[in-house]
């Protein structure tokens, strides 16, 4: 992906987003190489978010907490001084969002072209755990 030429970026995903790629640790490990900081906001409670990422085994250095995504935006910002910081959503509330919050928005789907990363649907992600039935169980 594109950075302008400088890695100082913070780039923040929305869970939504994030939840849309094939591989979201690989996504993460290849924004590391061009980001100073990458990180997770939600609406959504700590737990869905902290669910989602240990699932992933993604990496992030910071996340939404029991703030709300402008919230949270807004404390990122302050607390990660870089030159860019980088929302990717996936609507146009995200953009709002980040309008309100001085964030650059980019589109998932643009982000994901620039970057060469996979998307996939997030309601057909399959759950190892789902099973109703188990082969190991007397």
């Amino acid at each position: 992906m594109d950075s302008g030429g400088s890695s100082d970026m913070t780039l923040a995903f929305e869970l939504d987003a994030l939840k849309s790629l094939a591989d979201p640790n690989a996504v993460f490990n290849d924004a590391r190489g061009w980001t100073k900081y990458v990180g997770v906001v939600s609406e959504k409670p700590t737990y869905v978010v902290t669910n989602f990422t240990r699932k992933h085994r993604v990496r992030q250095d910071f996340f939404s907490g029991p703030r709300g995504v402008e919230e949270s935006l807004e404390n990122v910002k302050r607390q990660f001084d870089t030159d860019r910081h980088v929302f990717v959503g996936t609507s146009d509330e995200d953009r709002t969002v980040a309008e309100a919050t001085d964030w650059e928005f980019l589109p998932l789907e643009q982000a994901a072209v620039a970057a060469g990363w996979e998307l996939t649907d997030p309601e057909t992600e399959s759950d190892p755990f789902a099973e109703e039935t188990r082969d190991d169980w007397p």
